[in-house]
């Protein structure tokens, strides 16, 4: 499987041309060959903007993800829209299942090639060092995963790499990809090239780091959107600026690196 991980320059508040950008981005993707197509966190309206996250935010089933949602049918290619601000109260008014009918979360939404919505994952762990996210976003319950091209993928997202057990939760769920949109910035650049490694070593799955680009006021993004082999090995990476990172993901591979280095058999 084709993953195309979009590093996608954002401008903070400014929703129709970060989401115009996107699609964009999703079709040049597609015309390259990609199977599935990755966003980073809040690719819409930008992380740092917190001031219009209420004013962005949509149901699941709202019009700007339907949008992603017939690229992904158009292109026959598998979208991660992730992740958007959902209003939670909208999408319960949808018929989606929500973990409360109030307030505000960080969505991630994966359509399939024929734009079905297979997977929504709201983020779990809310960062609140130097930031308004914990004030004004729900934190998600579950981290679902599912099955594309014969490649079992969860998606967590930015903060969640710093907690190793929802990964294992992943692993145990049969996982042989994880896609992790991000809003990572300077200056932990060490931090993010390390726990995405980690969380593949320790794992012994691929993990796609997909980062944004972009400054916001006194906060920049880092970029440095990488994908890991089950080894920790460097596929593809990218520097800070808006690019396309692309790397094939092989479930046979995972199985193999785990016949041989049999450390998850290990556990206690």
């Amino acid at each position: 499987m084709r993953v195309a991980c979009v590093q996608l320059g954002v401008d903070g508040g400014a929703v129709t041309a970060n989401v115009d950008r996107a699609l964009d981005r999703v079709r040049a993707a597609a015309e390259a060959g990609a199977d599935v197509v990755v966003l980073p966190e809040l690719f819409d309206v930008g992380y740092f903007a917190f001031d219009s996250y209420a004013r962005a935010a949509e149901s699941v089933a709202g019009d700007r993800l339907s949008r992603f949602s017939a690229a992904a049918a158009d292109e026959d290619i598998h979208v991660l829209a992730g992740t958007i601000v959902e209003d939670l109260s909208a999408s319960a008014a949808d018929g989606v299942d929500v973990p409360t009918t109030d307030g505000l979360a960080n969505t991630a939404v994966l359509f399939d090639r024929t734009g079905d919505r297979r997977l929504v994952y709201r983020k779990r762990h809310l960062f609140g060092y130097g930031s308004e996210e914990t004030d004004r976003m729900v934190p998600g319950e579950s981290t679902p995963t599912v099955e594309i091209d014969g490649v079992r993928v969860g998606v967590t997202t930015c903060y969640d790499l710093r907690f190793p057990e929802q990964f294992r939760g992943l692993v145990d769920a049969g996982v042989d990809c994880a896609l992790v949109p991000s809003a990572w910035p300077y200056p932990r650049v060490e931090h993010w090239r390390t726990l995405g490694r980690a969380r593949a070593i320790e794992n012994l799955t691929y993990v796609a780091t997909v980062n944004g680009s972009g400054t916001f006021d006194e906060d920049a993004l880092c970029g440095r959107t990488t994908v890991y082999d089950p080894w920790g090995t460097t596929l593809a990476s990218a520097g800070d600026e808006p690019t396309t990172v692309t790397a094939n993901v092989d479930p046979d591979r995972v199985a193999a690196v785990r016949e041989e280095f049999p450390a998850l058999r290990d556990r206690r």
